[in-house]
């Protein structure tokens, strides 16, 4: 037996590091600086990551980047999802910071971390819309080391880790030099992109793309200002007729449950606030393996084979279910999982008639932030083994 055990104990330390390759390293999150909560992330050895860091410039000048960044939200969301990386499961996290606004601490660098690493879309469509312009100082390199430092990224080289730096001031402003930053982020294999938000030799001349090469990431020059353009299509009043009868297969228990229900709707009407196209983007989202809601939803949860549906108290379920047994309630939570898994197709069926409708009635716009992060993503993500097929 103890040969056994020291054969197997070798062959563990020799796996090569790959996209075929189990990873079993954990990590303790970053503590969040509104909720206090500490997260802890199990690495799971059949999931690759896909982590990225949004470090948005919230100066006087950016409204237009973080009106894109709300518009466009649920379109990068919808690409990433397509992701395939041999036979792993794929995880979307994502963090935000907020840097060069003038009512950020100064002893900080005038950064603040928004979001640390989070799966939650919703929270993230939250977060995002909360996001007000000021004036102030730009530190890339600051915000970057911040990024590097706090944010739970993954230790194994297989996930895909990326930093997004969006600002249009010097690269080269602040305490810390952003080629210490850099070097930093290519030992622990993140990769960083910048995003010029005016003209590309400006961006040049500013050190923005000499920020992105030192990591062998993409560096972009976009438009910031230009109105994102939502196309309308025949299948958009079907797919949001579909979004109410999936939000009504969602199941709230626990503490948080009621708010985060509440935050689910409030997140659809910030979408729509955009246009029904818009909406219909989020409803796309919901419709895909990101949009997971466990840790309030009992339908989510209950595909987790750790979780005990007959260990949930009473006093936590929606008032409607506290008088049903433990049999009722699983049979109930059992019937809108089936709903919504019908729902779901029924979405995904009328997305693949809507994206042919969008690419026969749309030109193609490179000068926007979904162009850049989704070609950056891409690009990166090839070298770990990653494909996008639709």
């Amino acid at each position: 037996m103890k040969t056994i055990y020291v054969w197997s104990l070798l062959c563990l330390l020799i796996v090569p590091v790959s996209c075929n390759a189990n990873n079993n390293n954990s990590n303790l999150a970053f503590k969040p600086e509104k909720s206090q909560e500490i997260y802890t992330t199990k690495t799971d050895p059949d999931t690759r990551n896909i982590q990225v860091a949004l470090l948005l410039d919230t100066s006087n000048s950016m409204d237009g980047l973080i009106d894109q960044a709300k518009a466009q939200l649920w379109e990068i969301v919808n690409e990433l999802s397509y992701a395939k990386c041999g036979h792993y499961n794929i995880k979307l996290q994502i963090a935000l910071y907020e840097y060069g606004n003038d009512r950020l601490p100064s002893q900080e660098g005038y950064i603040r971390q928004v979001l640390p690493f989070s799966n939650d879309l919703d929270e993230i469509s939250k977060e995002l819309f909360a996001l007000t312009t000021n004036g102030g100082n730009e530190y890339c390199g600051k915000v970057i080391n911040t990024s590097i430092n706090q944010l739970d990224w993954k230790k194994s080289n297989d996930h895909l880790k990326l930093i997004f730096i969006a600002g249009n001031e010097p690269f080269t402003q602040g305490p810390i030099d952003y080629k210490d930053a850099a070097t930093d982020a290519k030992e622990k294999d993140i990769t960083v992109n910048t995003i010029f938000c005016g003209n590309y030799k400006q961006g040049m001349q500013t050190k923005w793309k000499d920020g992105a090469n030192l990591t062998n990431g993409e560096y972009s020059a976009i438009d910031h200002n230009r109105e994102t353009i939502h196309i309308a299509t025949p299948y958009d009043d079907i797919i949001l007729q579909l979004n109410r009868r999936l939000n009504n297969t969602y199941i709230y228990y626990g503490n948080e449950g009621s708010k985060k229900i509440g935050l689910q709707a409030e997140q659809d009407r910030n979408a729509r606030s955009y246009s029904a196209a818009n909406a219909v983007s989020r409803t796309i989202s919901k419709s895909s393996g990101f949009y997971k809601n466990k840790s309030w939803d009992l339908v989510d949860a209950a595909e987790d084979k750790d979780f005990e549906l007959e260990e949930v108290e009473k006093e936590e379920l929606p008032q409607e279910l506290k008088n049903k047994s433990k049999t009722e309630l699983k049979q109930y939570v059992a019937k809108k999982s089936n709903e919504r898994k019908e729902i779901q197709k029924k979405i995904q069926e009328l997305n693949k008639k809507r994206m042919v409708y969008i690419q026969n009635n749309s030109k193609k716009d490179d000068t926007n932030l979904e162009a850049a992060l989704i070609k950056a993503i891409k690009t990166q993500g090839e070298r770990k083994s990653f494909s996008w097929k639709k």
